[in-house]
């Protein structure tokens, strides 16, 4: 099922995420749900705190051209456990902030370990899009946002038209 992604400003994606403390059926659809609200936005990576639920738990999938199959992954409670010294800078972008974007740095590789849909300890290493990407969402689960890595002139600007876009949606 479909959900509403929530628009910044919105408190409830400035906060700190709870650690899923069992993978219940209902978690589970929760990352189906989340899945196809990704793929129909269209987006590469979603955190449950952008559909309003406050737990860890993130959904991505990078690969983005037509000859690479899908690789949907479900990550709960994801935590970095290395980062290399190397960065990338990539401009980003989020589903809660439609059409804006920011360049941001982070680490280049970084490894990742978390708990699969059946209850696995998973642990891989990521780089180029996808390390960018992980740590994006990863984030999410820590209340920050991209713009949180932009300038203060910046991220008003961008804090503004959101506030706008909300305005306009609920007169709609």
């Amino acid at each position: 099922m479909k959900r509403d992604i929530l628009i910044h400003p919105d408190p409830r994606l400035k906060k700190l995420c709870d650690p899923v403390a069992d993978l219940s059926d209902d978690l589970r659809r929760l990352s189906e749900d989340m899945l196809e609200t990704m793929y129909a936005a269209p987006g590469i990576g979603l955190a449950a705190p952008q559909v309003g639920v406050l737990q860890r738990l993130i959904v991505l999938d990078c690969a983005k051209d037509e000859r690479t199959a899908a690789r949907p992954l479900v990550m709960f409670n994801p935590r970095i456990t290395a980062v290399s010294d190397k960065l990338n800078t990539y401009e980003e972008g989020c589903l809660s902030i439609p059409e804006e974007y920011g360049d941001v740095t982070r680490p280049a590789e970084v490894e990742v370990s978390w708990i699969d849909r059946n209850g696995n300890e998973v642990s891989e290493g990521f780089g180029g899009l996808w390390a960018t990407c992980v740590q994006h969402e990863i984030d999410h689960l820590d209340g920050k946002l991209f713009i949180d890595y932009l300038g203060p002139m910046k991220r008003q600007l961008i804090t503004r038209r959101m506030q706008k876009l909300k305005r306009e949606k609920a007169r709609a």
